[in-house]
């Protein structure tokens, strides 16, 4: 066992995380029985808890028919109320301000109806170049929607020549006058790097523009205040650190400011108030919350799931699992320092730990692909990685599960791997 291995198995010995909470995959090679799985930034590992819990819900449906709305241990007609709490606690919102519903665009397209209102004289969206690029299909389709040209209402924010990531300042000095909306992510999901949100919602605030953020990585990756930064609103999914599994329900905020009032919405059954829903009225009594953009009745099987991962960070809480994450980084930044000279690999999320979350990108150079070393890192060395062709690794070590030693597995499995 050389030194290195020794340190990390230390480590974890010292700052265990919580990995027995989860079910981790077995590897197809390499030296040992579990993969290192750093690819918690695509889809998160499944909580042990999910599987007994959910089978817990259609028990319920097996036993109960349809006397389960109200009957079942946990009751499905308002089930969607045992997540708000947790969902507005995870991303520093009250519970009014959040709802758990539908998917990531979907949730974005339903809040661009309200926010985005575009004029002639502002109706620009401003976007990052590297948005994810469902991101960039909403934004470009809403714009087509309202009769302007999206080639010359999106406003795609681009690095300085050279750099890797987007300066606070550059990103203020595009918020003019012709701005309607904001929509960046929280972290990016190429190269890791976490926006300064309160700063950037200040700014479009004071240029005029509603602000929107999108936190599919920063939901459960960072700490977020979103009521006490004064978004406008944000969406996030809840099957990368979120845990809840692929394509999962995800979640929206929409500040106290804006509930209540006469704002466009589309609307539909779950839109109107509970406690006269039944009463089969022909117009909508929309609640002063988030549960005002509700359209349809809450899958409880898809919020099952969401259910319990939300438990998960109840109980262990943001700001002990933002501590994890930043010597868990900081470390697997430490060994790759020591891989990276002589090989055509670059880290190019920022260096700054309060710059980035719970990853780390690798830019390759060379005829080497991404999709190629990831297979090899997977299949020689069961080190799970995700691949962004032609040529970004991301490495994400999630608090929740990585160790220690899996980073040591990663750089070592690089080392070998990419020659110098």
């Amino acid at each position: 066992m050389s030194a290195l291995e020794k340190e990390a198995l230390e480590l974890d010995l010292a700052d265990p995380g919580n990995r027995e909470l989860f079910d981790v995959p077995s590897a197809q090679g390499g030296d040992y029985p579990e993969v290192a799985y750093f690819a918690g930034n695509s889809l998160g590992l499944r909580p042990k808890a999910t599987r007994t819990e959910l089978l817990e819900d259609l028990d319920a449906w097996a036993a109960l028919g349809v006397e389960g709305h109200l009957d079942a241990v946990r009751p499905w007609l308002p089930y969607h109320e045992l997540l708000t709490g947790p969902a507005a606690r995870l991303v520093g919102a009250l519970p009014s301000e959040t709802v758990v519903m539908n998917s990531l665009t979907v949730n974005l397209h339903l809040l661009m109806v309200s926010f985005y209102r575009p004029t002639r004289s502002r109706h620009r969206i401003v976007v990052e170049d590297s948005a994810f690029p469902s991101d960039s299909y909403a934004v470009r389709s809403q714009a087509r929607f309202h009769g302007y040209d999206a080639d010359d209402a999106i406003i795609r924010l681009r690095p300085r020549p050279g750099e890797d990531s987007l300066r606070t300042a550059d990103v203020v000095e595009q918020l003019g006058s012709d701005v309607a909306l904001v929509l960046l992510g929280g972290v990016n999901y190429l190269t890791g790097e976490l926006m300064d949100i309160p700063t950037i919602t200040k700014a479009g605030h004071a240029a005029g523009a509603v602000v929107g953020w999108d936190l599919a990585h920063a939901a459960g990756n960072v700490p977020l205040s979103l009521h006490d930064w004064g978004v406008d609103f944000a969406a996030w999914c809840s099957y990368k650190y979120l845990n809840s599994g692929p394509g999962a329900l995800a979640g929206a905020f929409v500040h106290e400011r804006h509930l209540g009032g006469d704002r466009p919405r589309f609307e539909g059954w779950w839109s109107t108030e509970a406690s006269t829903r039944f009463e089969m009225a022909p117009e909508s009594r929309p609640p002063a919350s988030a549960d005002a953009w509700q359209v349809s009745n809450p899958p409880i099987f898809s919020m099952s799931p969401v259910r319990t991962s939300l438990t998960i960070f109840d109980q262990i809480g943001m700001e002990v699992l933002r501590e994890r994450s930043l010597r868990l980084t900081s470390y697997l930044e430490k060994l790759l320092a020591g891989v990276t000279p002589g090989r055509p690999l670059r880290v190019i999320t920022p260096a700054n730990p309060d710059q980035r979350g719970a990853q780390l990108s690798l830019r390759i150079s060379g005829s080497l692909r991404a999709g190629e070393l990831a297979k090899r890192l997977r299949f020689e060395y069961g080190v799970i990685a995700d691949a962004r062709e032609p040529d970004v690794l991301r490495l994400a070590p999630v608090p929740l599960y990585s160790t220690y030693h899996d980073c040591w597995r990663a750089a070592s499995a690089l080392t070998e791997a990419v020659p110098a």
